[in-house]
C-alpha cells in the first residue's frame, strides 16, 4: 500500500448536514491534518472551528466557482448527500444531486469524485456480493442509487475519477439506531431460523479513515467499491452491542434475510483490524464521533 500525503488542497464534503457527514465530521475532528483541508458544505450555520461552504448544489456552481477561485479546486470532492428510505420522498433527487456535483466538480477542474450509492443497489443474496454482480434492488431506494451510479457515466468516460461506493449500514446512521432516538423499543424482524436480517456494516471512524484514503490514493479508483467490514453482522449483535431497549417481531414475508458484500478490493485500500469488525468496536466508533451540528 502507497504511503499517502493528506498535505495538499482541500477535500470539499457534499452532505456535510446529514446524518453520515456529522459522523464524518465528529471522526475527523480529532485529526488536524484532515480538519485543516476539509471543506463542509452546508445550506445553513457556521459550525465553529470548521471550514465551511454555503451552497446547494441543486441551485448553481456560482459559491463553488467563487470558492475554487480563491482557494483552487478540491482534489477530491465527496458527495454523501441524497434522500435515504422515507414515505413520500422524491428519491429522483439522489440522480439530480449526484449529476450536479459531477457538472460543478468538472466546472471548477476538481477531478476525484467519490459518490456514496449503497448495498441496496444489489438485493438479497446467500454469498457476498462483488462489485461484479448483477445489481437487482428491491426498493425505491436502491433503484434510485443504481439510477445514480449509472448516471456518472458520461463524466467518468470523459477523464473524470468518479467511484461510487456501495455502503453498507453505517453504525449511527443506520436504521435501528435512528428508531432508537426516536424513544421506545426497537423492534428488529425475527426469521425462522430464530436469528435477525444479516447486514454488512461499518464504524463511523472506519468509514472516515476509507474516504481519506480514497480522496488521497496516487492511482485512479475503481467505477465501484463495495465499503464494509470483511464479516457480516446480525442486526441484534448491534442492538446488544449498543444495549438499545429491543425486541422481536416477526419479520414480515417481504423482509430480505440476508445482504453481504465481497471487500476484497476494498482490502487492497485499507487493512481492517479485529475491533473494527466487531459489532462492540462499532459502537464505540459511533459514540466516539458523535455528532456535529
Amino acid at each position: 500500500m502507497p504511503a499517502l500525503d493528506f498535505s495538499g488542497p482541500d477535500w470539499l464534503m457534499v452532505g456535510a448536514s446529514g446524518m453520515v457527514g456529522r459522523l464524518m465530521r465528529g471522526a475527523w475532528a480529532d485529526d488536524p491534518g484532515i480538519a485543516a483541508r476539509l471543506v463542509a458544505q452546508l445550506r445553513r450555520d457556521r459550525p465553529a472551528g470548521e471550514r465551511v461552504l454555503y451552497w446547494s448544489p441543486l441551485d448553481g456552481i456560482a459559491p463553488l466557482e467563487r470558492h475554487a477561485r480563491g482557494d483552487g479546486p478540491p482534489a477530491a470532492l465527496i458527495m454523501l448527500a441524497g434522500v435515504i428510505p422515507a414515505p413520500m420522498v422524491d428519491y429522483s433527487v439522489n440522480v439530480s444531486l449526484a449529476v450536479a456535483c459531477l457538472e460543478a466538480a468538472r466546472a471548477v477542474g476538481c477531478e476525484r469524485v467519490l459518490i456514496a450509492s449503497s448495498a441496496a443497489v444489489y438485493g438479497p443474496a446467500d454469498a457476498p456480493l462483488p462489485e461484479s454482480a448483477p445489481c437487482r434492488p428491491v426498493s425505491t431506494y436502491g433503484a434510485s442509487k443504481l439510477a445514480m451510479e449509472r448516471a456518472c457515466a458520461p463524466w467518468r468516460a470523459a477523464g473524470m475519477d468518479v467511484c461510487c461506493l456501495r455502503i453498507g449500514n453505517v453504525v449511527g446512521a443506520d436504521a435501528l439506531l435512528r428508531n432508537a432516538r426516536a424513544g421506545g423499543p426497537v423492534r428488529v424482524d425475527r426469521f425462522a431460523d430464530g436469528a435477525g436480517p444479516v447486514r454488512p456494516y461499518i464504524g463511523p471512524e472506519s468509514l472516515s479513515r476509507i474516504l481519506g484514503t480514497l480522496a488521497t490514493w496516487p492511482a485512479p479508483l475503481p467505477d465501484t467499491l463495495n465499503v464494509a467490514a470483511p464479516q457480516p453482522l446480525g442486526m441484534e449483535e448491534i442492538a446488544e452491542a449498543a444495549r438499545l431497549d429491543w425486541r422481536w417481531a416477526d419479520a414480515p414475508a417481504q423482509a430480505v434475510r440476508r445482504v453481504t458484500l465481497d471487500t476484497a478490493q476494498l482490502e487492497a485500500f485499507h487493512a481492517f483490524d479485529p475491533d473494527e469488525c466487531s459489532a462492540k468496536g462499532m459502537v464505540a466508533q459511533f459514540r466516539r464521533a458523535g455528532q456535529a451540528p
